[in-house]
């Protein structure tokens, strides 16, 4: 085993080596002395990424070390290749972009101008657009870049994501058949819908729609961020974040405006599919190329710092994370996976109950995605130099080891797929619900006029979740496990709709006004959690209680109407 550096001075046995022989092979001076020293060697591991070292670190440590000689005229050339390398990586990603948004308009002529057409693409996706549909909407822009980010500065905290993912779609089994049997039979689009229909109140859908659109400006902040962050970081700062957030979200508007829930379901698949081949291209490559394999990777790390490796990880502070903030954790995720409203609405999208049952019985496959996106992340906890911040990991990786141009700018499309598979739902499955569960429920609008409402407040939601993309300096995953508290708060809600019979409308909202109110309060006040745990799961802990409690205490709903609803 041996340290990524330069082959040929290491000891044979490192065990005594330590920290020094790290420290003094890693220092941004020395690893500039030795390009110097052994320009003509053709056995150093870093040679790609080397050779390009000036241009990343702006000339600061390497150039003074470099031999003079032709000086202007080799200033020139590697500013001339360096920019035709971010005009080539531009132009991929045009083509990227160019091929989804073709994809989705022409998808959108498959469905009708109706309401059931552009919010639930005529209940007529299939088992290959549900898989995709369900797991490139999950695994978004925090996967690709929030995880391998967790992985380099957390270490093992990353698995939470892992494990979640593994467990949150089983109870979609039951709980998606039914809701889609009670969307053919009612006409129902949305979770709130269904929700209503069995606790007619306008007061509970005006709730559901304000809390779901809380929680989805921050989710799709953190998309347009994400899809910022990587434009900018492969173009070397040409193309600057919020350009690069403005054209994939202008895209992304542009064909859900068009097409609606059939562009979403037809862009997923085309993005499903593609940022699968480059986690997996990436995953594998780079740490074969820095460590020689996977294995000697997690070797040198649990050397050098094997807290990284030790479970639960480390927390937000560099210290241990404890193990309630770790299951809580993996609790509230699992418990709001299938709750978020635009993820539950694709049960009303299915084709029939066969289809949603075997898309949650292959969900679990695509955790795979998740494998190579952590050991991209953990390929670089050794690196010479280090990213700005942890979620920029993923791309720093990629430029700082040179790869061509073409590589590059395929990972930066397979980033962009994460990203746009997940804020396209959120776009469109926000604007829905105001309209259909927030406005609809007070003011009586036609179903023609209803489709132009939806594509006007999806203009408004985006602008707002784009200009707080700009100005957010929060970690991504933070974002999501933010989001996840309030969602959480659904699921007692839903479960008592389909599977209660005597639960009542006052019980459901004062339990979900309780759960909110809790979830909120920790969250603005995380000191005053109780071991550590997550505020959603706090949340729930007075949610339960509460609805059973108000429910015993108040009457019973009319015979009539659970017997129509439970039919």
């Amino acid at each position: 085993m041996h340290l990524i550096g330069v082959k040929g001075d290491e000891p044979k046995d490192r065990k005594g080596a330590g920290v020094d022989l790290l420290t003094a092979r890693y220092s941004r001076s020395n690893l500039a002395r030795n390009i110097a020293v052994r320009a003509d060697t053709t056995t150093h591991l870093w040679t790609p990424f080397l050779n390009g070292l000036d241009c990343h670190l702006g000339c600061r440590m390497c150039c003074r070390f470099r031999p003079t000689g032709t000086g202007r005229a080799k200033s020139s050339n590697r500013t001339r290749a360096m920019m035709e390398r971010w005009v080539w990586i531009t132009l991929i990603i045009t083509a990227y972009l160019g091929i989804t948004l073709t994809i989705g308009l022409l998808a959108g002529r498959r469905s009708t101008n109706t309401v059931d057409g552009y919010v639930a693409a005529d209940r007529g996706f299939g088992l290959l657009v549900m898989y995709f549909v369900t797991g490139a909407m999950v695994f978004s822009a925090f996967a690709f870049l929030g995880g391998p980010g967790w992985a380099y500065s957390r270490g093992a905290a990353a698995f939470y994501i892992l494990a979640y993912g593994a467990l949150g779609m089983a109870p979609f089994y039951w709980i998606g058949p039914r809701a889609a049997g009670l969307g053919r039979r009612f006409g129902y689009v949305t979770q709130a819908q269904l929700v209503v229909g069995r606790f007619p109140s306008n007061h509970l859908s005006a709730l559901m729609a304000l809390l779901s659109l809380i929680a989805f400006v921050p989710y799709i902040t953190l998309q347009m961020e994400g899809a910022g962050i990587v434009i900018e970081a492969v173009t070397d700062g040409n193309v600057p974040m919020w350009l690069g957030a403005l054209v994939a979200y202008g895209v992304v508007i542009t064909y859900v405006l068009a097409s609606g829930a059939m562009a979403v379901g037809w862009t997923n698949t085309f993005q499903g599919i593609f940022m699968l081949l480059i986690a997996w291209t990436l995953g594998l490559y780079l740490p074969q190329r820095l460590y020689g394999g996977i294995g000697p990777m997690f070797e040198q790390i649990a050397e050098v710092k094997p807290e990284l490796l030790i479970p639960p990880g480390l927390a937000m502070d560099g210290g241990p994370w404890t193990w309630g903030a770790f299951s809580t954790s993996i609790i509230v995720s699992v418990v709001g996976l299938m709750m978020w409203p635009h993820f539950f609405m694709k049960a009303f999208t299915a084709r029939d109950d066969d289809t949603l049952r075997r898309t949650v019985i292959l969900f679990p496959t695509f955790q795979l995605f998740l494998i190579p996106v952590f050991l991209i992340g953990f390929s670089g906890v050794l690196f010479p130099s280090q990213p700005p911040s942890a979620d920029f990991i993923l791309p720093f990786m990629v430029l700082e080891t040179q790869l061509p141009a073409l590589i590059v700018g395929l990972f930066c499309a397979g980033a962009l797929s994460a990203s746009m598979s997940t804020g396209d739902a959120l776009l469109h499955a926000s604007a829905s619900i105001l309209v259909e569960d927030g406005a609809g429920r007070y003011v009586q609008i036609e179903d023609r006029k209803k489709p132009l409402y939806i594509k006007g407040l999806v203009l408004i939601i985006g602008a707002i979740a784009y200009c707080l993309a700009i100005v957010s300096d929060l970690s991504l995953v933070q974002l999501l496990l933010a989001s996840y508290g309030i969602v959480s708060q659904f699921a007692p809600t839903v479960v008592a709709a389909l599977y209660w019979k005597r639960a009542n409308t006052i019980g459901t909202l004062a339990g979900l006004l309780a759960g909110t109110a809790t979830s909120v309060f920790f969250w603005v006040y995380p000191d005053l959690r109780p071991w550590d745990m997550h505020e959603g799961v706090l949340g729930l802990i007075i949610h339960i209680p509460t609805l059973i409690t108000f429910t015993l205490m108040t009457p019973a709903q009319d015979e009539t109407h659970i017997r129509r609803f439970f039919s």
